[in-house]
């Protein structure tokens, strides 16, 4: 059995199989818009190889400026764990990248037939959002505070 990236660990191997059944592997070429704030999410990414950067919309300002950058064995979405599964950041592949994706609908009602996996999944997933707003923070008080967000 092909062991799985560090992002899935967290669950018991009867969980993972369970989840993994939902995925499809999926590929991206560089420079693939993944999706953009505001639209509609309706699934999540586990990155197996390549780099996507994550950006914010800010009024005024093109490119979009990218808050963090993501890789192999992270996790990619969030915003399809609860309403109005409306994307918060925009992706964009950076480099090519090799994935699983999984439907929102389908995990989402894994997670109510399966209250411990759902449990662990959200707990998952509530430190994966933490981390994305520390990074959304940090890198736009580099673009916007007078002195950035180095110390004192």
């Amino acid at each position: 059995m092909t062991r799985l990236p560090s992002s899935l660990d967290f669950l018991p191997a009867a969980h993972r199989e369970r989840l993994m059944v939902t995925g499809l592997a999926v590929s991206y070429p560089a420079g693939t818009r993944l999706f953009d704030e505001g639209g509609k999410a309706d699934r999540f990414w586990l990155l197996h190889s390549g780099e996507v950067a994550l950006d914010v919309y800010v009024p005024g300002r093109h490119p979009a400026p990218v808050v963090e950058t993501l890789g192999p064995g992270q996790l990619l979405g969030w915003s399809w764990i609860s309403p109005p599964h409306r994307w918060h950041l925009g992706a964009q592949a950076v480099t090519a990248v090799e994935a699983t994706q999984f439907p929102a609908a389908e995990v989402l009602s894994l997670c109510a037939a399966e209250p411990q996996l759902g449990y662990a999944l959200m707990r998952r997933f509530t430190e994966v959002v933490a981390e994305r707003l520390q990074a959304t923070r940090t890198r736009l008080l580099d673009l916007y505070a007078p002195y950035g967000s180095g110390p004192a």
